[in-house]
């Protein structure tokens, strides 16, 4: 018997009256209240405006949560589509199963048609959410604690996570708890990432692309670690592969970025650069000398004064000769 270990819930839904209230849905809430928030801050103090973070992530959110099904159903399918299984549990994402690299690409794909709607870099965009995205999938992974899944080798050590349930294969017992371990480095990469991005002024992408090498680092030995079934190819499981090909994409982006487009964008919002639209200082005038005329109603510094032609300037007094001015 284990002295210390991490427990895990008896169920993994709650009932507020006839309402279920799944702990892998709420992790994700959660975690999407957290990535825009952060990503709110940063895009602000960027100079971008407050509520675009939010009004992207209104196409990003949707499109994530397809594509991390998606690739998923796709790469785990005997789980739904092999003889004895249900196809409709494909659609039963409160049961588990969201793929992290389709979540990062197709809501990049939603993120990119909000921005362009916005008029807004996606680039820059990128930067000011990826550790916000880093927190996110820190919190996500607790949703696969609640589930009991996704964990690793069998372990006696006092962070030992201890499974219980004996559903879909699972063998009671105590176990590495991965979730845990990538939980941590995600929240490890997310504090990186702000480091670099304030240290070296990190922009046009690269700020993004950091988290997800980092995160790709991290994600490599924590699948290895991992016990549940997977598809392999040449011995190392498919996600490791795919960590290993993304990492790579990455660091290559990072280096080519920072030699065509050194430094951080100046602009990563026209309008909230260009400030208000009405109003005498908005429109390149200036506070001062703005006394209406009684008559035309509009400011006298807007009408250009006339000098009188007929009235002479004033001549500049003649210099007098050095001598007639200095004594010798």
């Amino acid at each position: 018997m284990e002295l210390a270990y991490i427990p895990s819930p008896s169920r993994g839904v709650l009932y507020l009256g006839p309402i279920p209230l799944r702990g892998y849905a709420f992790c994700i809430i959660i975690g999407v209240f957290i990535a825009v928030w952060l990503g709110n801050r940063r895009w602000v103090a960027r100079g971008g405006q407050s509520g675009t973070v939010a009004d992207i992530a209104v196409w990003a959110v949707p499109f994530g949560l397809v594509g991390g099904r998606l690739y998923h159903v796709i790469t785990d399918y005997e789980l739904y589509f092999s003889p004895g299984r249900d196809w409709v549990d494909a659609f039963k994402v409160w049961q588990g199963g969201l793929g992290i690299w389709g979540a990062i690409a197709l809501g990049a794909l939603g993120a990119w048609i909000g921005a362009r709607r916005r008029g807004i870099p996606m680039p820059a965009y990128a930067d000011a959410v990826a550790p916000g995205i880093a927190l996110a999938q820190a919190m996500g992974r607790w949703g696969n604690w609640f589930n009991q899944e996704l964990y690793g080798r069998e372990t006696h050590l006092p962070w030992a996570l201890h499974i219980t349930s004996s559903e879909g294969g699972r063998v009671p017992g105590y176990y590495h708890p991965t979730f845990l371990y990538e939980s941590l480095w995600c929240i490890g990469v997310a504090f990186l990432v702000m480091w670099a991005d304030r240290r070296f002024k990190l922009g046009h992408g690269r700020a993004f692309a950091l988290y997800v090498a980092a995160y790709c680092v991290g994600r490599g030995w924590i699948e290895y670690m991992r016990v549940d079934d997977a598809h392999h190819i040449l011995g190392l499981r498919l996600n490791d592969w795919t960590a290993l090909i993304v990492f790579l994409l990455a660091v290559t982006y990072m280096i080519v970025s920072s030699r065509l487009r050194p430094g951080r964008e100046e602009t990563v919002e026209p309008l909230a650069a260009d400030g208000p639209t009405d109003g005498p200082v908005a429109s390149g005038g200036s506070t001062e000398g703005t006394e209406t005329d009684a008559e035309a109603g509009k400011p006298a510094a807007s009408e250009p004064k006339a000098e009188p032609a007929d009235e002479p300037k004033p001549k500049a007094p003649a210099e007098e000769p050095e001598s007639a001015t200095k004594k010798s």
